[in-house]
């Protein structure tokens, strides 16, 4: 599929074993088609991408060979989860020498994430390589998802390498894939979700299409959609965000208005004499299944804290309370102290930090946060300097305002479902945050990185718009000055490509301040653009 077939209503042609049944008309069939993933090519492309983003992202992941800002946290607790099965603080001195076994440890945070950096340091010791590994897995992968899940989206295998290729040049997912914090493993969770729910629309409109063409009616045709495996699988993903951090549950009604709207959508399309109704009657019940399997996979996270009787408040009723602990019960009411705690402490956080920010800062790039900073490695010049700056790359993110107004007019007057589905993930990334906000909570740049995939995709919207005529995508509602199509495809191509190198050119000039490379001061000091709010 070609950039020009994209946002279009072209779909491919029957594969091998598909029929095609006369009485169904092709506008019908044209909207309840989905695209292949079986073309190799598309895959090669796929792979030279992951490629790329696997070799900036693994090469030298071990240094700095010390912790580095919050891995203080997460790669030590990850460790302790090996050791323990909770997390765990073993009792020193001011010197550091252990005076004990020590006691465990009260964490903000739910484990799975620190089991995944554990699993790294279990592979490959605890080292920094080992408990990067992991996190670097999880962004490279991250690559992947996003370059399938876009080519999906928009129909174009270029489209889906740019996007894959745009997060890959992104400063900000590069350093939080070769950090052991908890952020990268949230985002992947969340677009690994998002993933499912894009292969459930197409599943589900293709047993749509199926159903039709046996020549059922469409209150009947209902019935024969089967099990929503890619829905549910949704539900595991996002049940496995929040068990990284709780703000994946921000997520959760967000997807599932997503599911209702999309089921909606379908039925108005087959014919469905009633879709809203038949949409709820149907489609509840395996939403409430989703919703099971978010908190099945939630608890099951925590089976390290169930299987201990040392985890943080594992005994809160028989030892603090003096009550009886039933089975299972009193082990969940207990959990639920514990998250009692959790919750005020996150709510009650306003403490003052250098590097705090908030949500509206974020896309501006007006509080990046310093990860490592010393001075002493040489680099020729008479005063020296080596950071790793958490900065997404300017060029990217500059673009990510005007992205999002055109997001919002190209999906208006092309009426492109795809566009609300890209701003609902960008809303639900960041929107809650400004309750947070008003709230004065102290709250970091990073905390943006779940909905930076959902800012590329709309990045990459608004390029594949501009490479396609109004009058080719919908019959209705024209914006803006007339170009042919041709003319607009290569005006839209050559804007493109500029901006491709753009980025490229500006994450290979911060690529010193990404990675920890000693630099001169005063070249240092170039890389400051923002000035003070940088440093």
């Amino acid at each position: 599929m070609t950039v020009a077939g994209c946002f279009t209503d072209e779909r491919p042609e029957a594969g091998p074993g598909e029929t095609r049944g006369a009485s169904v008309p092709d506008s019908i069939r044209r909207r309840l088609t989905s695209m292949s993933a079986r073309d190799p090519m598309s895959w090669v492309a796929t792979a030279l991408v992951v490629a790329i983003a696997a070799g900036l992202r693994f090469f030298r992941l071990g240094f700095p060979p010390g912790k580095v800002f919050d891995e203080v946290y997460y790669a030590s607790e990850g460790a302790e989860l090996l050791r323990y099965g909770v997390e765990w603080r073993p009792h020193t001195d001011s010197f550091g020498f252990s005076l004990g076994p020590g006691a465990a440890d009260f964490v903000v945070h739910p484990p799975l994430g620190k089991w995944l950096i554990g699993l790294g340091i279990k592979i490959f010791g605890d080292n920094a390589f080992g408990w990067r590994f992991m996190v670097a897995v999880a962004g490279v992968v991250s690559v992947l998802i996003l370059t399938r899940t876009a080519r999906r989206l928009f129909r174009s295998t270029v489209l889906g390498c740019l996007a894959g290729l745009l997060m890959t040049l992104d400063g900000m997912h590069f350093v939080l894939s070769r950090t052991a914090i908890l952020d990268m493993f949230l985002m992947f969770f969340v677009l690994a979700a998002f993933a499912c729910l894009v292969l459930d629309r197409d599943a589900r409109r293709a047993r749509w299409l199926r159903a039709l063409e046996d020549g059922l009616d469409p209150s009947v045709a209902a019935a024969r959609l089967g099990v929503p495996w890619w829905r549910l699988a949704a539900g595991v993903m996002l049940g496995a965000a929040g068990a990284v951090k709780w703000s994946g549950v921000f997520f959760v009604p967000v997807f599932i208005l997503l599911i209702l709207w999309w089921e909606v959508g379908a039925r108005k399309v087959a014919g469905a004499r009633h879709p809203w109704r038949d949409t709820l009657a149907r489609e509840t019940g395996w939403i409430a299944a989703m919703g099971g399997l978010v908190v099945a996979t939630y608890l099951a996270s925590w089976a390290g804290w169930f299987a201990s009787d040392d985890g943080w408040k594992r005994h809160y009723l028989r030892d603090q309370r003096g009550q009886d602990e039933l089975p299972v019960i009193g082990a969940l009411r207990n959990l639920w102290y514990y998250h009692v705690e959790m919750f005020n402490f996150h709510i009650g956080l306003s403490a003052p930090h250098p590097y705090r920010s908030g949500p509206w800062q974020w896309i501006l790039l007006a509080r990046p946060v310093s990860f490592y900073w010393q001075t002493a490695s040489p680099c020729g010049a008479a005063t020296c300097a080596s950071q790793i700056l958490l900065l997404g790359t300017p060029a990217l993110w500059w673009a990510f305002p005007p992205a999002l107004i055109g997001l919002a007019w190209f999906g208006i007057g092309r009426r492109d479902w795809r566009a609300a589905a890209i701003g609902a993930g960008v809303v639900a990334g960041i929107g809650p945050w400004f309750y947070y906000e008003l709230k004065n909570r102290t709250m970091f740049y990073f905390y943006a990185l779940p909905a930076e995939p959902f800012l590329v995709l709309a990045v990459v919207f608004v390029l594949g718009a501009l490479m396609t005529s109004p009058a080719i995508v919908r019959p209705y509602g024209r914006f803006g000055p007339y170009l042919l199509p041709e003319d607009r495809r290569l005006y839209g191509t050559v804007a493109t490509a500029a901006f491709i190198v753009l980025v490229a050119v500006c994450f290979w000039w911060y690529y010193p301040l990404y990675t920890g490379m000693s630099i001169s001061r005063s070249d240092w000091a170039r890389h400051m653009l923002l000035g003070n709010r940088w440093v």
